[in-house]
């Protein structure tokens, strides 16, 4: 990609009612874009961010025998009425009215939608366990839209929901579903920690909230040094830790993915049942499974990040994996630097490494500045210094050093080279 055909430009200041890290940087750099309060754009650089995180996502959950399927925003009042939540659910839902005044929801969740269709096709011990899930548009009637992305009223979200013949069944897949969460926040860079939850009025009888601890986190959670965490919601009077004994240490911490044992929660309001073994029926036993993959991606940045911009931590998440940068002195259409730099370029690309080529007209400080803040992993500079090598640099390193291409796709391919 050539940097003087991205769009848009970065800003050159942060915007003033932004009070989260990620929402001055995303905004700045040009990832994101704000259409009105807790209502975004993904401009091109975050949507090759969000669709990288859709993709470690899916693997990690096909991984476990999830089936991706995608349903319906819209959904009719009658489904929320059976599963007794269309007064009751928080923040409360947007309802509206099509010319036939029939009343529908934009969902912010999809709990009655998908029992819908376990009713409908479940009919049988031998049809579980089922896995299904889904990347999908969520509308949140948020009371306070604020820090970017970490808090928005739509959002995109992947939801994973799970149908068993028994508690068994679904403890032993609550168990694969919280490897592929380790999985997939690893990919990502993170350091992720779960902890006990409240299930909130999505109901069920077990909940674990998976957690990155940072200073600019709005949840407060309490952690020991034997891996044991609770949300303060639900674990505001534990003094001990109620494993080992030990002292219980406060930290801010934002939320990046729920899990629930919902059990026969909307199975038996919504009479979604199944033929057991002996013939008889009984209510699918059920589990749901939730990452926000903006508010993932806006936590990445939380943590991975310093004064002059964002640090993608490693390709996986990166919009390019390599950040090319040209330096000529004289600008010149046909210089030899030029040529020597498209050439790289072209076989950047040959190698399917991802490069974003910063071919601008533009002062060296500038390039720097705007090669910072976009934060891509690896800076290449071609200039006349450089001579027959390339500068190379990590993005989280103060040194360069110059090197042959041959090396550069090396380092880029094996990191830990």
């Amino acid at each position: 990609m050539l940097q003087s055909e991205l769009f848009p430009s970065t800003q050159k200041q942060a915007p003033k009612d932004a009070v989260s890290t990620s929402h001055k940087l995303l905004v700045q750099a040009g990832y994101i874009d704000q259409l009105a309060s807790g209502i975004w754009s993904f401009l091109p650089l975050g949507w090759k961010v969000h669709k990288k995180i859709s993709d470690i996502i899916r693997s990690e959950i096909n991984k476990i025998g999830g089936q991706e399927l995608f349903m319906p925003a819209f959904q009719p009042k009658e489904l929320w009425i059976e599963s007794g939540r269309w007064d009751t659910i928080d923040p409360p839902l947007f309802k509206v009215k099509d010319r036939h005044k029939k009343e529908l929801v934009l969902g912010s969740t999809h709990e009655e939608v998908i029992t819908y269709l376990a009713r409908k096709f479940v009919k049988s011990y031998k049809d579980t366990p089922l896995a299904l899930y889904q990347i999908q548009t969520k509308f949140r009637n948020e009371l306070r839209a604020t820090a970017g992305l970490l808090r928005t009223r739509e959002f995109i979200m992947k939801d994973l929901y799970s149908f068993h013949d028994s508690e068994k069944g679904l403890d032993a897949y609550y168990k694969k579903v919280q490897e592929a969460y380790k999985n997939i926040f690893k990919a990502c860079g993170l350091n992720s920690m779960m902890v006990e939850a409240s299930s909130g009025t999505i109901g069920g009888k077990e909940s674990h909230e998976f957690m990155v601890l940072s200073e600019t986190g709005e949840d407060k959670i309490k952690i020991c040094e034997c891996g044991f965490g609770i949300n303060l919601e639900v674990g505001n009077s534990y003094e001990k830790c109620p494993k080992c004994g030990g002292k219980l240490v406060q930290k801010n911490s934002i939320e990046i993915g729920h899990i629930f044992k919902l059990g026969t929660t909307y199975s038996q309001k919504m009479n979604a049942n199944f033929l057991d073994k002996e013939g008889k029926q009984k209510p699918l036993v059920m589990g749901c499974y939730g990452i926000g993959l903006g508010r993932l991606l806006a936590t990445i940045i939380e943590v991975s990040n310093d004064s002059n911009g964002i640090i993608w931590p490693n390709k996986n998440v990166a919009p390019f994996v390599a950040h090319l940068i040209l330096l000529d002195k004289n600008q010149e259409k046909d210089s030899e630097i030029k040529k020597k730099a498209d050439k790289i370029y072209s076989y950047l690309q040959e190698q399917k490494i991802e490069v974003l080529y910063d071919d601008r007209k533009l002062s060296p400080g500038i390039k720097f500045k705007d090669a910072d803040l976009i934060g891509i992993p690896t800076r290449l500079v071609v200039s006349e210094k450089t001579g027959d090598k390339i500068e190379f640099k990590k993005r989280d390193q103060k040194e360069s050093e110059l090197l042959d291409i041959e090396k550069v796709i090396i380092k880029i391919l094996n990191p830990n080279v």
